[in-house]
């Protein structure tokens, strides 16, 4: 058996002529409180100041009412909301692939881009794969992921060592903050010129 669904959740508090009780406990625009009304008076006041009369906890005996701007206060919450999720960000894993006998700019370049990864918050995986005789070399592989990884102290945190899994020897790095990273403001004024010497 289903259970009749409240329609004031869909539809937001109950405001003005649709608060269907005879009293109400009335709190002013400016936080006043006005005391126990009845209803048609606490709306007439809030009609009087242009606001409206918006039931903000329907559980109370009586409820209790604030007069209010009811659009603005809707705009102010939506855009409160969206300000909240702009500033939530959501960790994601990026992969960088190495090899063990990686050339020293192929590695300054991954690490580049690594940092570019912590610097925006996300975790880092890297990965690092053996071919053929490396896997007889094993251990070159962990230093050279021991020292990828004491090379981005200032960046991350090492939150799982490397381990190895069959031809693959995994490094899992997490930025210091989740937090990304506000990139560095250019300059938006010049340096003045220095003054030129005008001639005696």
């Amino acid at each position: 058996m289903f259970r009749n669904r409240d329609p004031r959740r869909d539809r937001g508090p109950r405001i003005n002529e649709r608060i269907g009780v005879r009293e109400v406990r009335v709190v002013g625009e400016d936080g006043e409180q006005l005391g126990v009304l009845p209803t048609r008076e606490a709306l007439t006041r809030a009609r009087e100041l242009g606001l409206d009369l918006v039931e903000v906890a329907p559980n109370s005996r009586p409820p209790v009412c604030r007069i209010m701007d009811y659009g603005k206060y809707k705009y102010e919450k939506a855009k409160k909301e969206r300000q909240a999720r702009k500033r939530q960000h959501k960790v994601l894993v990026k992969e960088i692939k190495m090899r063990p006998k990686i050339e020293s700019h192929d590695y300054e370049f991954k690490k580049k881009h690594i940092i570019e990864f912590l610097q925006h918050g996300d975790k880092v995986k890297v990965t690092l794969t053996f071919r053929g005789r490396e896997m007889a070399h094993t251990n070159l592989g962990r230093a050279l992921l021991e020292q990828l990884a004491s090379e981005l102290t200032e960046f991350a945190k090492v939150e799982a060592p490397p381990r190895q899994e069959g031809r693959t020897m995994v490094l899992l790095l997490a930025p210091h903050s989740t937090k990304p990273k506000a990139k560095a403001k250019r300059e938006d004024v010049a340096k003045e010129p220095e003054a030129k010497t005008e001639a005696s």
